[in-house]
């Protein structure tokens, strides 16, 4: 398959589970990791251990970092906090992971919660209700301009990009979720088609930023983008990198997290689009199911999503072909 599949792991999988994943048929893992082992030591032992399951970094993501209120909110603490992503970048770099994660959300993503919902079979599964999420006082003490938002975004890409370029590392840009204008007093960078072309330009010409699109947040938003066109050009313009795989039972304003077949969208319709744009990049399902503890956890609960969207696509690239 020229698509590469990724799973979303965490730092120290026991060996049982690594075995799981391997057994899966998948070889790469978006792997979030928490500061007290982001460092050459602990990360360069876990991706030897992780090489012997066949397994490799493909996205490296540490969520302080990725999603850093002192960055993106611009306080001052942000230039120190700038120089641990640079040192993350050149971690990555040195354990040959080709990503990084960034997701210009202060507050991380908005859902009212997680529980079975009408659609989702009896699992747990995140859902949302914007009449709550906008009902909820301001996130962080004041509402904030777009243009500081937008120049806090611009300051961080002066100061990393040159770093991702030495280090042959680049950075895969999520949108905000639910990609609404504005949550919690701060303005959204990435809720449409157009905020990427403004995030990617802002990149001049450097293709150190690229899009990490979630197709569940094209979803979600109904004005977000033509979802088609956009993986045609994103990927025809070498800024495509990543894909998250994920349906949604409606459109905003409310929405629960489905699996591939229950959600309003074409999810088959939506990978032969991939497979016909010629994506070679990394896709992974997006946010699984919360799964039970006796059953292996929301690992275990990635695996059945998994498996439905290898068999998907290998019969979108049979029929292309």
């Amino acid at each position: 398959m020229s698509i590469k599949i990724e799973i979303p792991a965490g730092y120290g999988h026991s060996d049982e589970e690594l075995s799981f994943i391997r057994e899966m048929g998948v070889n790469y893992l978006n792997l979030n990791v928490m500061p007290p082992h982001v460092n050459y030591d602990d990360m360069m032992a876990e991706a030897q251990r992780l090489a012997k399951y066949d397994l490799y970094i493909s996205d490296f993501a540490c969520p302080p970092l990725q999603k850093n209120a002192d960055i993106i909110l611009g306080t001052s603490a942000r230039d120190d906090e700038i120089d641990k992503f640079i040192s993350f970048v050149k971690l990555a770099h040195a354990i040959g992971a080709p990503l990084v994660s960034v997701a210009w959300q202060p507050n991380g993503i908005f859902r009212t919660g997680c529980c079975a919902g009408k659609h989702t079979r009896g699992g747990a599964s995140f859902f949302v209700n914007m009449d709550e999420i906008n009902a909820r006082p301001i996130s962080n003490g004041r509402v904030y301009t777009e243009d500081e938002i937008w120049g806090n975004f611009e300051y961080f890409l002066e100061r990393v990009i040159p770093v991702c370029e030495e280090n042959n590392v680049r950075m895969a840009l999520h949108p905000n979720d639910p990609p609404v204008p504005s949550l919690g007093g701060v303005p959204s960078l990435i809720y449409n088609t157009d905020c990427y072309k403004r995030a990617l330009s802002l990149a001049k010409g450097s293709t150190a930023l690229t899009v990490k699109m979630c197709v569940g947040c094209w979803l979600e938003n109904a004005q977000f983008g033509d979802l088609m066109q956009d993986i045609g050009d994103f990927n025809k313009s070498g800024q495509l990198s990543e894909v998250h795989f994920r349906n949604v039972s409606a459109p905003l304003p409310n929405f629960e997290e489905t699996l591939c077949e229950d959600g309003y969208a074409d999810m088959y319709a939506i990978l032969k689009r991939f497979v016909n744009s010629g994506f070679d990049g990394y896709m992974s399902i997006d946010h699984a199911f919360h799964g039970y503890k006796s059953t292996g956890g929301r690992l275990a609960s990635l695996a059945y999503p998994t498996g439905y969207l290898k068999g998907m696509l290998h019969a979108a690239e049979k029929e292309i072909k």
